[in-house]
């Protein structure tokens, strides 16, 4: 039972303490309007280009955007609590560390979610694309998939704060790495091989590949695999993130470092 009120209350109360005090005007430009923004301007180049479809980089973008929650937010989980000189606080507390950190994990896929179906509905209305009315619950279910995958690479980028001073700038350098590299604007099978391979170890990219094909009327039980090896890695990134936390941890502890900024 105290494990189940740290992973959703605790979880909860991390969240709302995390983006309360944020402006609506820094708030709906950064997890509403750059995805719009993003779409239509590869949607764009693309038509110019005469590479792909609309409906190819509504998809793309749209899942990609969800990284900007899902690697932020947990990357400030950490980052903001060692800044505040709270975390030794958090670590000092008997509380098992999968529900402490995993229950944080949760609000985040919700929000990550969030901007990957906004970014979908925005393209779908805005550049006229058609998604098949039964596809819907099979495409709402692959981004949770992805959103949650991409926690976990967030998670693991958060343990990283532990160690380094500043998880912004590495959260920028890792989102533009998914954007190149997830077959997000240009097709895996267009990009050098090894590209494509890297790409197929990193969250969304299967995700995103499972999504288009959800778009073009394909069934849940068709992307199948796909979904299986998105979870699957996302899984991976999930469990390097909390063995990565412990190992920071004793480091930290050893070396006096948990609160050095």
């Amino acid at each position: 039972m105290t494990s189940l009120r740290i992973f959703f209350i605790g979880g909860l109360m991390s969240y709302r303490a995390m983006f309360g005090w944020l402006n609506p005007w820094i708030l709906i430009p950064s997890l509403i309007v750059s995805p719009i923004c993003q779409i239509l301007l590869f949607s764009y180049i693309g038509r110019s280009a005469g590479v792909g479809n609309d409906e190819f980089y509504v998809i793309g973008n749209a899942l990609n955007y969800a990284a900007i929650p899902c690697l932020f937010a947990m990357g400030a989980t950490i980052g903001g609590e060692r800044e505040g000189h709270t975390l030794g606080i958090v670590l000092a507390t008997p509380a098992r560390r999968i529900p402490l950190f995993l229950g944080r994990a949760l609000p985040v896929i919700a929000n990550g979610w969030g901007v990957a179906m906004v970014g979908v509905l925005a393209g779908v209305l805005l550049l006229d694309v058609h998604v098949p009315p039964g596809s819907w619950p099979a495409i709402l279910f692959v981004v949770v998939v992805a959103s949650a995958s991409c926690t976990g690479l967030g998670l693991a980028m958060g343990a990283v704060a532990l160690r380094v001073r500043e998880t912004a700038v590495l959260g920028n350098v890792v989102f533009c790495i998914l954007l190149v590299f997830c077959g997000v604007n240009v097709a895996l099978d267009d990009l050098p091989g090894w590209m494509a391979t890297t790409g197929s170890w990193l969250p969304l990219t299967h995700a995103i590949e499972a999504a288009r094909l959800l778009a073009d009327g394909s069934s849940l039980g068709d992307v199948t695999g796909l979904v299986a090896r998105e979870i699957g890695i996302g899984a991976l990134y999930t469990v390097a993130g909390l063995v990565l936390l412990r190992f920071f941890e004793d480091e930290s502890r050893r070396r006096a470092s948990l609160d050095r900024n």
